[in-house]
């Protein structure tokens, strides 16, 4: 199996294609094979890497609670894009995976050429920080001690952002679960301890996000109400942001609405590239 050596953990990682690359990064309640829509479609023309978080297997799982956090998550993109020589690229984030994906922005804005950030800033706001915060220490815990065979899959899975995906696609929805019990309970606890929990508030990031020029495309499903307000708010302070909103949609946007995220994904990527993203750009 291929992994890229990061701090403190091992990164699996698969890749597609050829052309510029896209770096896919999955959200909390998912893997790297959440994306294989979006592999499928997008290495037709690009090189596409997804790779498995830290406590995600095949990716190693650290049973050291230091060795999770925002702080590793952006390195360990980072690493996976030094491991395979690969200067710049597109980055594509889910929720948690979004999160990262910004952050790497703030941090190495040269090594993103755009960034798609989806679903993005469940327990930024201020005024519901500490209540996520206290829940996911809590729900971490749960993680630890139970793992994902019983109740906590299908909490998950059934939740006010995620039944969309039942509802539209069945099939979808079932292998979805299906991936969702093998993830491990302690690399996940942790992450949701130390990661979710343990996170900045974007809203903290203001004046870095406002000196961020990266082309950068926020997704939003109407009915993921958790990431409704931080996604407002990038759009007013990224400079050179847009906002990309679909109806009837929950948090696991790739998953629910394939065609239309591959399409969106790829017109924002074109203009990117025809140096026509920006709104400041003078006419030729």
């Amino acid at each position: 199996m291929p992994y890229a050596p990061s701090d403190g953990a091992r990164l699996w990682y698969e890749e597609a294609g050829s052309g510029h690359p896209i770096l896919f990064i999955h959200e909390f309640g998912a893997d790297h094979r959440e994306w294989e829509d979006q592999l499928r479609f997008f290495s037709r023309e690009y090189r596409c890497i997804a790779y498995a978080a830290r406590g995600y297997p095949p990716s190693d799982v650290p049973a050291d609670p230091k060795l999770y956090g925002q702080d590793f998550a952006v390195a360990d993109a980072v690493a996976v894009l030094r491991h395979l020589n690969i200067p710049r690229a597109h980055v594509v984030g889910l929720s948690m995976g979004a999160f990262a994906a910004l952050l790497l922005g703030i941090r190495h804005p040269g090594m993103a050429t755009a960034l798609v950030l989806a679903g993005i800033g469940s327990g930024s706001p201020k005024h519901e920080q500490e209540a996520f915060r206290a829940a996911s220490r809590e729900r971490g815990e749960r993680l630890i001690q139970e793992g994902w065979a019983g109740a906590m899959a299908e909490e998950t899975g059934t939740s006010p952002t995620r039944i969309q995906l039942r509802k539209k696609d069945p099939r979808g929805w079932a292998a979805y679960m299906e991936r969702l019990a093998q993830h491990s309970g302690l690399g996940t606890g942790l992450t949701m301890q130390r990661y979710q929990g343990g996170r900045d508030s974007i809203f903290d990031w203001e004046a870095e996000l406002r000196r961020m020029a990266v082309p950068t495309l926020i997704a939003l499903g109407d009915e993921d109400w958790p990431c409704v307000e931080t996604s407002i708010f990038l759009k007013r302070v990224l400079p050179n942001a847009g906002l990309w909103v679909h109806p009837r949609t929950g948090h696991a946007i790739n998953l629910e609405e394939p065609m239309a995220f591959n399409r969106a994904v790829a017109d924002f990527l074109s203009t990117v590239e025809r140096g026509r993203w920006s709104l400041d750009a003078t006419p030729a």
